[in-house]
């Protein structure tokens, strides 16, 4: 349960309710009706919304701590600087790449070269959300020389920043970009093209595969397919579809 969530629906209900009986001759008496409108309990509840992102934000940056001077695979000795990822730390989507391009490595931000102009766009123009309102990383968090695909070795080393990252920030959805990302995240060889178009359960969180921005870049007729994966993500956000999974215990998992 969200006690975020249910507050926040229990003060809009009783302001509602307020405000039906305001100036009625109902039990409630129009002295509590003027403090709890004076009280102003949406302030409150945005207040407490906030600190909880400043919480997260702090787990999130001890972490960061600790990626800044990982020296765990050879990647540390060719890095600019690591790349974290970027924000919002209570983000319901994150988006997974599989590693730091060259642009990405001199600035420590994710997603900032022509590919990260592309993502920007599906996110603001397709999606209608702010850029900052979803969470953008990566699986590994140091550039690969070449921008070479990441090897077993970096990714055993690198993903549990990762799974912590996932753990604390808790979306409702994860959009995997490309095929490394998603057959890194899935544990699985299989091809994008058979990673598109399902579900997929990663630690309990619904995983949706679609093209690397990058990929889109050089292939742009497969922009149409990768709209259609986005736009389930969509449906998922917004409570129009369910997503149901089968826990190791033999219960079902659902998220909507």
């Amino acid at each position: 349960m969200d006690i975020l969530k249910e507050m926040l629906s229990f003060v809009e209900e009783l302001n509602s309710f307020l405000a039906e009986k305001k100036g009625s001759k109902a039990t409630v008496s129009q002295e509590f009706v003027d403090k709890w409108e004076q009280f102003k309990p949406l302030k409150y509840v945005k207040l407490l919304e906030n600190s909880q992102k400043i919480d997260v934000q702090k787990a999130l940056d001890l972490i960061n701590e600790e990626v800044k001077v990982c020296t765990k695979c050879g990647l540390h000795k060719t890095r600019t600087q690591t790349v974290f990822g970027s924000g919002n730390p209570k983000a319901q989507l994150v988006f997974v790449g599989e590693a730091p391009g060259a642009e990405e490595d001199k600035q420590g931000l994710p997603f900032v070269g022509r590919a990260g102009q592309l993502l920007t766009d599906i996110i603001v123009k397709g999606m209608k959300m702010r850029r900052e309102d979803v969470y953008i990383c990566n699986v590994l968090k140091c550039r690969p020389p070449n921008n070479r695909e990441p090897n077993p070795m970096e990714v055993y080393y690198c993903e549990p920043y990762l799974l912590r990252q996932l753990e604390i920030i808790k979306p409702k959805v994860i959009c995997a970009l490309g095929r490394v990302a998603a057959q890194t995240l899935l544990k699985t060889t299989e091809s994008i093209e058979k990673l598109r178009g399902k579900w997929h359960n990663y630690h309990g969180i619904p995983l949706r595969v679609t093209y690397h921005p990058a990929y889109l870049l050089r292939n742009p007729a497969d922009k149409k397919k990768a709209w259609i994966d986005i736009q389930e993500v969509m449906k998922l956000l917004k409570g129009e579809i369910e997503v149901k999974f089968e826990s190791s215990n033999g219960q079902s998992q659902l998220f909507s």
